[in-house]
């Protein structure tokens, strides 16, 4: 697992070359200031951590605990539930929706689970064909209608179905983008009442994918979503291709929201729990040399 979250920070690490041609036992606070930036860490994140830092030399173990404690949400706990889980996957369109889907689909189908997928995204025909040939390829089972169907009938046969066969997981694509954002978060919180009438409690988690290589600008597109209808969870895609993998210090602060995944690959098992210990350790990696004992 640890080996994916460094890999995937690798092209962090190499921006990072260019403000720490050397790797040192401790900075300066002038330093680091340029260090955290180039990761690109949000401004206003950066004067907090280092407001809260008095020594003159910042070692490794005093960005430890100040990164770690911007990571403080990032922790989830699973509500309780009847089974089936239901999942709703939100975001933009391009932010790897249909992708993560699969993954997702694929890591629960790995742990002896029965899944179920929703092809929600009625608005292009595209997203519907191409969750529909990941289903074959993996081998499950999918509800699809046409483009321009309703979504939330799509979502209610999808949970209805899962009922009947009694399977464990079921997890519904949604629209990434309508003609208006108001049109947008009616159809969401419409699925949502569908979801809950079809199931009462769904949808259990309702988890957004953010594109990592938009770095802090994910930030408000991740709060429009939160507000029109409540987000349980981040899933980080693409941080592999990124050079901007310190903006998900700034995600984690701004939101206050669990990170459940990263992406750190095309394959399906490129999908690695976040573990705020590991994800810090490996940024920390490509600044800091280890002290001698």
């Amino acid at each position: 697992m640890f080996g994916f979250i460094k890999k995937s920070l690798s092209k962090t690490a190499d921006a990072l070359k260019s403000v720490v041609p050397k790797k040192k036992v401790s900075f300066s606070k002038d330093e680091l200031e340029d260090i955290l930036l180039e990761a690109d860490i949000e401004y206003e994140l950066v004067e907090i951590i280092l407001r809260e830092i008095y020594q003159d030399k910042v070692t490794r173990d005093i960005l430890r605990s100040k990164l770690l404690a911007t990571l403080a949400y990032t922790s989830y706990e699973e509500p309780k539930f009847t089974p089936p889980f239901v999942e709703l996957i939100v975001g933009v369109n391009g932010a790897g929706k249909t992708t993560t889907i699969s993954k997702l689909a694929a890591r629960y189908k790995s742990e002896g689970k029965k899944v179920i997928l929703g092809a929600g995204d009625t608005f292009r025909a595209a997203a519907i064909e191409q969750l529909t040939l990941w289903a074959k390829k993996l081998d499950i089972p999918i509800i699809a209608s046409k483009q321009g169907h309703d979504s939330s009938a799509v979502a209610y046969d999808t949970i209805d179905s899962a009922k009947s066969r009694e399977l464990d997981n079921v997890i519904i694509d949604t629209a990434g983008r309508l003609h208006t954002q108001t049109n947008l978060a009616n159809e969401l919180k419409k699925i949502a009442r569908i979801c809950d009438k079809a199931h009462s409690g769904a949808p259990h988690r309702t988890v957004l994918i953010i594109d990592g290589t938009q770095g802090n600008s994910a930030i408000a597109q991740a709060k429009a979503f939160n507000e029109m209808i409540g987000i349980d969870g981040i899933i980080i895609t693409k941080l592999d291709g990124t050079a901007k993998g310190g903006s998900i210090f700034s995600i984690a602060y701004a939101l206050e929201l669990p990170i459940l995944y990263v992406g750190t690959g095309e394959q399906p098992e490129n999908l690695t729990p976040f573990d705020k210990y590991e994800f810090v350790d490996g940024l920390l990696d490509a600044i800091f040399v280890e002290e001698e004992s």
